[in-house]
């Protein structure tokens, strides 16, 4: 048997992947997650139900960690525990604070009381940066617009902190979009497919969003887990960006997508204000020369192929064929 990795939050998107790969790649995969196994819906999507032995354990509960920790000793921790979208988190700011920031305090501190000496992986975000008028980097200003990007910040710091204090070994990958076939359908990408599935079975239906303008830094999901697993295996403790480098405008993914089946977008999809966000980024990306000079790692995946895996890998598809 390898390694035995905790990945805290097992049942997203991100948390689902990870544990697929490792997996694979012969390691013990532990999970935490506040759902029944039977609801774990992704890990069925990919092949993978029952292969995770999955704990429920309250990430509130500082003594429930620490008590995993002592379990299961765990030679890698990753957290992806999180209420992860941006628009949710301004009806939900305290859950969104809490989901995220407390689960990050407990885990380093469980990691402290208990000696831990294996390394901790924590899921960061680009909203942090705001509005990026160049790419992104460590050096970037900070510029918070939500809730959310809120508590991912204080999530950064609290890790450098412990790292800078108590000689945890914590690092975060600070993830700026990245999508897959598993990803909620309350995000806009999902939407658009979705969207466009339906204009295909019916030319009257029209699908309604916000602002088409906005440019996002838009990468694959399993390529940005495999980037995550190079810094947890590598002997650098540095944080780093990961992304594409690369804008492409929420109408071009909207036309891309809407091609692929054949469709003029423009007689389908209508802007509307009322979804305009008050703080909206306008565009965001970030700089991914660190984590290519210091790790080797960079996405594989462009925007095309990203769309293309969406649509072929969605699950309502074979209502169209």
């Amino acid at each position: 048997m390898g390694k035995t990795s905790l990945i805290i939050g097992c049942s997203g998107q991100d948390g689902s992947i990870l544990c697929k790969s490792l997996l694979e790649s012969g390691q013990e995969v532990i999970g935490t997650s506040r759902k029944n196994v039977s609801e774990h819906k992704n890990h069925q999507t990919i092949g993978i139900a029952g292969a995770v032995d999955i704990q429920c354990v309250s990430m509130e509960n500082l003594a429930e960690v620490v008590n995993l920790l002592k379990r299961i000793q765990p030679e890698h921790i990753y957290n992806f525990a999180a209420q992860s979208s941006v628009g949710l988190s301004f009806q939900l700011p305290h859950e969104t604070q809490t989901a995220i920031v407390n689960t990050t305090t407990n885990i380093l501190e469980a990691c402290r009381l208990v000696g831990y000496e294996g390394k901790v992986f924590f899921s960061g975000s680009g909203e942090i940066f705001g509005e990026t008028q160049q790419a992104a980097n460590l050096g970037s200003n900070i510029n918070i617009k939500s809730p959310y990007s809120a508590s991912k910040y204080q999530s950064l710091i609290l890790s450098q902190l412990y790292k800078e204090s108590y000689g945890i070994n914590a690092i975060t990958g600070i993830f700026f979009n990245h999508e897959s076939h598993l990803r909620d359908t309350k995000f806009v990408t999902q939407k658009i497919i979705n969207g466009a599935i339906e204009c295909t079975k019916n030319k009257n239906h029209k699908l309604i969003l916000g602002n088409l303008e906005i440019s996002r830094d838009w990468g694959w999901a399993e390529d940005y887990m495999e980037g995550v697993q190079i810094m947890m295996n590598s002997n650098n403790i540095e944080d780093q960006i990961i992304c594409t480098g690369k804008l492409t405008t929420l109408k071009e993914f909207i036309k891309i997508t809407f091609d692929k089946f054949g469709l003029d977008w423009r007689d389908h999809v209508i802007s509307d204000k009322r979804f305009f966000r008050q703080s909206e980024i306008k565009k965001s990306y970030g700089d991914p020369a660190k984590m290519e000079k210091d790790l080797g790692w960079k996405a594989k995946t462009d925007i095309k192929e990203i769309i293309e895996k969406l649509i072929n890998l969605h699950p309502r598809l074979n209502e169209i064929y």
